[in-house]
Order: C-alpha cells, then structure tokens, then sequence
C-alpha cells in the first residue's frame, strides 16, 4: 500500500506555473521557426518554442528533486489536461461563424494561421512531452538513488539529455511533418535539441538555489525507492 504524502506549501504554484509554461510554448511559440546568427555557424532556424519549453523541463527537475516522482507525474497530467482543453476550445473559436466585414475577415484569417495546427500540435506535444517529461523524471529518480543525493549538476544535465532527445525525436516530426520542409524539419529539431540541452546548462546555478530552498522551506528531499513508476495515473 502506498503511504500517505503530507502537503506542501510550494507544490501548487508550482505546478502552476508549469501549465502556463506548457501552454505558452505550444500556442505561441511552437508554430514559429526562427533564426540566430552565430559565429561560425551561420544562421540557425530553431523554434520560438525554446523561449518557453526548457522551463518547463527546469519545473521537472524540481518537482522530482524535491517532491519525487509521483510529484511530477501529476504536474504532466495537469498540463495534458490544460493543453488538451486549449487545442479544443481552439478549434470551437475557430468554426463559429464569421460576423461580416473585413476586419473580422482578416482576424479570422490570422486566427486560422495561428490556431489552426493547433490540434496537431497539441497532440504532438502531449505525446512527445509526456514521454520526454517522464523519462527525465524517471532517469533523474534514478540517479538520485545510484548516486545517494550526490552530484545534482550530473543528474539535472543527464536527465534533460535523455528526456530532450526523446521529446525533440517526436514533437517535431509529429507536429510539422508536411508542412515544413524536410531539411528545414531536421535543422529546427537538432538546433532544439541543442539550445535546450545548452539551457538546462547554465540554469543549473539557479537549479541548485531553487531545489535548495524548497528542501528546506518544504523539509522535503524525496527519494523515490519504492516509488510505482507506471505513467499511467495522477495519485501521488
């Protein structure tokens, strides 16, 4: 039998803050691909999504740190819910009559611009990031236990790699195959990959002070030995 978890006082906002990250990285950033200009490099498409995504990953790490894993395995459910809602009610906006003029004309020509792909994206970014997510959450369990608590950088850093890796395989391909061009597709998605796993770098020093300072204002630092790791519920 499961035993009972007591209640946090961060746990809320937390997982809070980690919906409106999820939701701002896949209806506003996610549809843009954008580029940077780097020496050496040239120019880099990557998607307007890592604005927002890698802190989505960064709430992750912390929710496992901290809370466990059950912990962050509630947070991505919530936000599937969120996301899921989102994408439909997207959709409803979009299929309700048009008043007439040519203003309305144009707003719901840019409203199926924007949210048009929305359900698609939606679907493939709660595929992708319910597997990227998960993984990270489980590889940094883990490897808290292999490494009894040692070594945050190492696991913060491993775990993202893992989880990234999965989730940029898919979201991508999932999401944009058809209507990007392939070798576009494949640049976005490297370069994604990269920038996020480069991010999870240097936020570790502001990793290391949040997952300090919830450990000691939660008196919490969860290991997750006997820990059911199956995706597939929300008790915690």
């Amino acid at each position: 039998m499961d035993s009972p978890r007591r209640h946090h006082r961060y746990y809320d906002l937390i997982l809070t803050a980690f919906v409106v990250v999820l939701l701002c990285s896949n209806f506003i950033g996610a549809g843009k691909a954008a580029v940077i200009d780097l020496p050496y490099f040239g120019t880099i498409p990557f998607g307007a999504g890592i604005l927002f995504f890698p802190i989505a990953y960064f709430f992750g790490d912390i929710l496992t740190e901290v809370y466990g894993y059950a912990y962050d395995r509630r947070a991505v459910w919530a936000g599937f819910a969120a996301l899921a809602f989102a994408a439909f009610m997207a959709q409803i906006v979009i299929a309700l009559p048009v008043a007439p003029g040519g203003y309305m004309a144009n707003y719901q020509h840019g409203l199926e611009t924007v949210f048009g792909n929305s359900w698609r994206i939606a679907l493939a970014s709660m595929f992708s990031f319910w597997c990227g997510s998960l993984v990270n959450s489980y590889v940094l369990a883990k490897m808290k236990i292999w490494t009894k608590g040692r070594f945050l950088w190492m696991r913060t850093i491993g775990s993202t790699v893992v989880g990234e890796l999965v989730d940029s395989s898919f979201f991508y391909i999932l999401a944009f195959y058809g209507i990007w061009p392939t070798h576009e597709l494949i640049q976005v998605a490297l370069a994604q990959y990269v920038l996020k796993t480069s991010w999870e770098i240097l936020a570790t020093p502001m990793t290391y002070w949040v997952i300090n300072f919830l450990k000691r204002k939660e008196n919490e630092d969860y290991y997750d030995i006997h820990t059911n790791f199956t995706p597939f519920r929300v008790k915690v």
